[in-house]
């Protein structure tokens, strides 16, 4: 193999592949990243087993071939090449070493056999459909923050994509005490896709991996893996094999106490008396009344913090406690000047709304304070 390539384009698809190569493996060829040269153009793989990455850089490509090599220590290298620079990467005789050759900069890399190499994004994938970039990407930033990082309920550990009445395509993440759910009109060609639970890991590199892209994503699902084309760039990942439990039963629909709160006054209201809560708990005690609404934090340790903003809100008054950090996570998602919350008493599950995304809701259990 000996290739040519231009350093930034190399470095932003090393960037996106080798950030799924766990730092430490037992098994040591996927702490390498796959470099194939073909038809001018050199294609980057990488896998943990769970995620596999495959993204294609123009290259000038002299002697088409194929190599592994250690992931981090490639992409750290072409890191600290100078801007601009045209980088060789070169194997030759021996098939157990690879050259980085960049001016007067010379690196050997060891490298292990490419047929060792697994291969992820292999089997049938029944369901295909495609959506806009920016509308998967706002399904995963309004329902993210409530995935569960608790290991022993895995089939939490995700978001969840179904279909819903033939019509609509919604994304719904809970840890159990917090809910989040965001939807949109049904794709073409999605229609009859089975549910399915994106895990954790996945979610977090779609994120990055979607920020600037504007164009279409390619959406295949098979009953164990989902590929994502977009751009130069594949993502294939296995999906959360458990059965997402059915979340609309507590959503609440008849919560009749609705308070209307300036959303950037109270996430830093809430933010300055979390301050001195208890770290673990981080309560926060919500008293309401007509026209203005107290937050109370009282720590034995520390002591108490109390302030008051003026609300919208004629019913009855309602104490409510909740934990400080999921008010924080769901006053980010809102992009309204005002947010609504829907009560019904202090031991039942409060709605949350944004005025101007009719697509989203938000849950959050309360807490004894």
């Amino acid at each position: 193999m000996r290739v040519t390539l231009e350093k930034s384009g190399f470095l932003k698809a090393l960037n996106h592949v080798q950030s799924v190569v766990e730092r430490r493996n037992t098994i040591p060829i996927l702490s390498n990243v796959m470099v194939q040269a073909k038809a001018g153009e050199v294609k980057l793989t990488a896998t943990d087993l769970d995620i596999e990455i495959v993204e294609s850089v123009p290259a000038e490509v002299a002697q088409e071939g194929a190599a592994t090599v250690p992931a981090h220590m490639l992409y750290d290298i072409v890191r600290k090449l100078p801007d601009g620079a045209q980088l060789e990467l070169n194997q030759a005789g021996d098939k157990g070493r690879i050259s980085i050759i960049a001016g007067r900069s010379r690196f050997a890399l060891q490298a292990l056999p490419p047929e060792d190499f697994p291969d992820l994004s292999s089997g049938e994938f029944g369901n295909t459909f495609a959506l806009g970039a920016e509308a998967l990407r706002f399904l995963i930033e309004r329902t993210r923050f409530a995935i569960s990082t608790e290991e022993t309920r895995y089939y939490l550990n995700g978001i969840y994509f179904h279909e819903v009445g033939g019509k609509t395509l919604r994304a719904v993440a809970t840890d159990g005490h917090r809910l989040a759910q965001s939807q949109m009109e049904l794709p073409a060609g999605a229609a009859g896709m089975p549910g399915i639970i994106v895990p954790r890991k996945t979610v977090l590199e779609l994120v990055k991996l979607l920020e600037g892209e504007d164009g279409e994503v390619e959406v295949a699902i098979s009953s164990s893996k989902i590929r994502l084309s977009f751009g130069r760039l594949v993502l294939t990942s296995k999906l959360i094999d458990g059965t997402f439990p059915d979340y609309e039963r507590v959503i609440p629909r008849g919560n009749d106490k609705v308070l209307e709160a300036d959303t950037r006054q109270f996430a830093e209201a809430v933010d300055r008396v979390s301050t001195i809560s208890f770290e673990k708990s981080r309560a926060v005690k919500l008293s309401l009344s007509q026209g203005k609404l107290a937050m109370v934090v009282n720590n034995p340790d520390s002591g108490s913090a109390e302030e008051e903003i003026a609300v919208g809100y004629e019913r009855e008054p309602i104490e409510i406690g909740f934990n400080s950090r999921y008010l924080l996570d769901v006053a980010a998602q809102v992009k309204a000047e005002t947010m609504r919350f829907e009560f019904n008493d202090a031991g039942s599950p409060t709605v949350i709304r944004d005025p101007k995304d009719e697509q989203s809701l938000y849950v959050l259990m309360p807490m004894r304070v």
